[in-house]
């Protein structure tokens, strides 16, 4: 039995040193090793041995099948490797060819005015809080010292839903009256309320139906307008540069009192006077005011104890102003040049 072992083992490294190709391989494969292969058949009468002869011609034909598959690892690893080295000679790459070049995207530069305004109020305590786009004319208006008949609830005006009682909110100011309520007269509030708004306007370069505000309250005790001064500088500064300087102008909103237009000195003359800030070096950016006590008092908040102050701005207004963009459809254009043009910009 080991005699015929050996002749099968030196009959198999004879014919592998004359395979060059992996169906060559394949095929002394299923000689040796197959069903009906050449090992196979050193065991096919064991039936027929004794005990100890079968344990005898077990242990040879398995030594045997395990040197044969070694050879035969080796001989395919071989065989690979040299298909692979003809194919690296054959080919050739010319690396001095330019790469073919793939449209990459930019963050969107409305979205990244939000982030900042975000990350600055985060940095000072605000929570970033949102609200429902379908609201209840209860939150969007009568909460807000908005009463039955104002005419901020013009139907020209407001995308109303069901009635007069459900509304696309015109504001992201119910998401104020939302965590106001929630804090039942007793916690103080910091927050912002980022958002889309929808309001009955003529699609141009300047207005959308659809716009992202930024609106944020403050509730606590001893609030003043220094409070909202303070904070505006640093909104104004973190957007528009260390050199921006700010003011307030009396106004009026119904929710506010007193109630304010925040400027910021043009950027682009130093307030000398150009065509962005209409000859006046001065840009208005939002609306603000101290948190009107008919307000405080709908939601809870007693204002013989309780100040806080509000404002209001809109994304794509900062945005325009920043990054000189002059149509406001341009934020929502899928055109990748345009997203092209928002990365220079960034970069810039």
């Amino acid at each position: 039995m080991e005699q015929l072992a050996n002749e099968i083992k030196e009959s198999l490294l004879n014919e592998i040193e004359t395979v060059k190709k992996q169906a060559e391989l394949a095929d002394l494969k299923a000689k040796y090793l197959g069903k009906s292969g050449r090992i196979t058949e050193l065991t096919k009468n064991m039936k027929d041995l004794s005990v100890e002869e079968r344990k005898s011609v077990g242990m040879i034909s398995n030594t045997l099948k395990n040197e044969v598959t070694e050879l035969l690892a080796k001989k395919e690893e071989e065989i690979n490797n040299a298909i692979l080295n003809e194919k690296l000679n054959n080919e050739v790459i010319d690396i001095s060819l330019p790469a073919t070049k793939i449209p990459e995207g930019a963050p969107n530069i409305l979205e990244k005015v939000i982030e900042e305004v975000e990350e600055v109020f985060m940095s000072m305590g605000y929570d970033v809080v949102d609200g429902p786009e379908v609201e209840e004319d209860r939150f969007n208006f009568e909460l807000l010292n908005i009463p039955k008949g104002h005419a901020a609830r013009d139907a020209q005006d407001t995308f109303y839903l069901s009635g007069e009682e459900i509304l696309l909110r015109s504001q992201t100011s119910p998401v104020q009256a939302r965590t106001m309520l929630k804090g039942e007269g007793k916690a103080p509030i910091r927050m912002i309320c980022p958002g889309k708004t929808y309001r009955r306007d003529d699609d141009d370069a300047t207005h959308s139906h659809q716009f992202m505000q930024i609106e944020g309250l403050l509730v606590d005790k001893d609030i003043s307008l220094c409070d909202l001064k303070g904070t505006f500088d640093i909104i104004a500064k973190k957007l528009f540069g260390e050199s921006c300087v700010t003011r307030f102008r009396p106004s009026y909103y119904q929710f506010t009192e007193p109630s304010v237009e925040t400027d910021i000195s043009c950027f682009a003359c130093q307030g000398k006077g150009c065509s962005l800030c209409k000859n006046s070096g001065w840009i208005t950016i939002s609306g603000a005011g101290m948190v009107h006590p008919n307000v405080l008092r709908n939601c809870g908040y007693d204002p013989d104890e309780w100040t806080g102050f509000a404002f209001g701005f809109g994304a794509e207004r900062c945005a325009m102003l920043k990054y000189g963009i002059n149509d406001i459809r341009t934020f929502y254009n899928t055109d990748l040049r345009e997203v092209k043009n928002f990365d220079r910009r960034e970069s810039e």
